[in-house]
């Protein structure tokens, strides 16, 4: 599925225009190295050189219906050079929006990355127990692939169908780590599949990943807890000291300044607004900068 964010037509319709401005598109690849690898883990069915394409496309239309709307508005009002200043303003949104249809492939990348190893460690301790039960691989992996491990279940329901094509369970097994970003992932996955080439004991296999992912996730935990004391002392100055200090600030200046009402309201909301901003972006990066492997 061929997905580009504010885009106003569908995407079979993108890419047939996309195909249009190859040129164009080729000479900006260049500018996005890791375009294409993010697109590949992604599993979008097209070329870097295309998906490109399809955004500049999808761009320019958002472009100009911003800047005839703003045109618009603006010669309404009787704007001075209302045509300069929609255009203006027009390319700065336009830009940003740009930017983020191009990285969008990897936020898609790094969301399927936290669903596979918040998962991991559950989905592999599944399949220890069922397979020291005696449960053949192959129905090992139909349960987890029906299981509701996220992005794990739906990496092994690929699996599943391929080998119940006819493929070879270990090739098809070992297809999941060439296309998945997830480092951990790749990793057990190769571990797994380097036990069935031996003809290792999976059971002892897969215990040894699940020990090797529970050091790798103390190891993030530790890592973790010494991030969150800098990000405290940020969060104390920015969200607590500078608005308790801006406060008095003000309430002494404006015994000396007379400022009416609306003015000291103005500053008040001000600094509540800034103040909930600077919260709101401090849970953002405890968010971002939690492990994958803490569930």
């Amino acid at each position: 599925m061929i997905k580009v964010p504010y885009a106003v037509v569908p995407g079979p319709v993108l890419l047939r225009w996309a195909k249009k401005i190859e040129g164009i598109s080729e000479r900006l690849k260049g500018l996005f190295p890791k375009l294409s690898l993010d697109i590949k883990f992604s599993e979008m069915e097209v070329s870097d050189r295309d998906y490109l394409g399809m955004c500049i496309i999808a761009s320019s239309m958002v472009f100009a219906f911003f800047f005839i709307v703003l045109s618009l508005v603006l010669s309404k009002a009787k704007f001075d050079g209302a045509i300069i200043y929609s255009f203006f303003a027009s390319l700065i949104m336009v830009l940003f929006i740009f930017i983020q249809q191009v990285f969008y492939p990897r936020l898609m990348v790094q969301k399927r990355v936290r669903s596979i190893e918040q998962n991991l460690m559950p989905a592999l301790q599944n399949i220890m127990i069922q397979i020291n039960s005696g449960v053949p691989l192959f129905d090992t992996l139909v349960n987890i692939s029906f299981g509701g491990y996220g992005e794990i279940s739906s990496q092994f329901k690929i699996a599943v169908k391929r080998i119940a094509a006819g493929e070879d369970e270990i090739v098809a097994i070992e297809e999941l780590a060439t296309k998945n970003s997830s480092i951990f992932f790749r990793r057990g996955i190769w571990q797994l599949v380097n036990g069935m080439k031996a003809g290792s004991d999976l059971s002892k296999v897969i215990s040894g990943i699940i020990e090797n992912l529970g050091e790798e996730q103390l190891i993030q935990i530790q890592k973790y807890g010494s991030q969150l004391n800098p990000l405290a002392m940020f969060y104390m100055l920015m969200a607590v000291i500078i608005p308790s200090l801006g406060i008095t600030l003000i309430i002494v200046l404006t015994s000396f300044i007379s400022l009416n009402e609306s003015t000291t309201k103005a500053i008040f909301y001000g600094l509540i607004s800034i103040d909930v901003f600077f919260q709101l972006m401090f849970l953002g990066l405890l968010k971002a900068r939690r492990p994958n492997l803490m569930q």
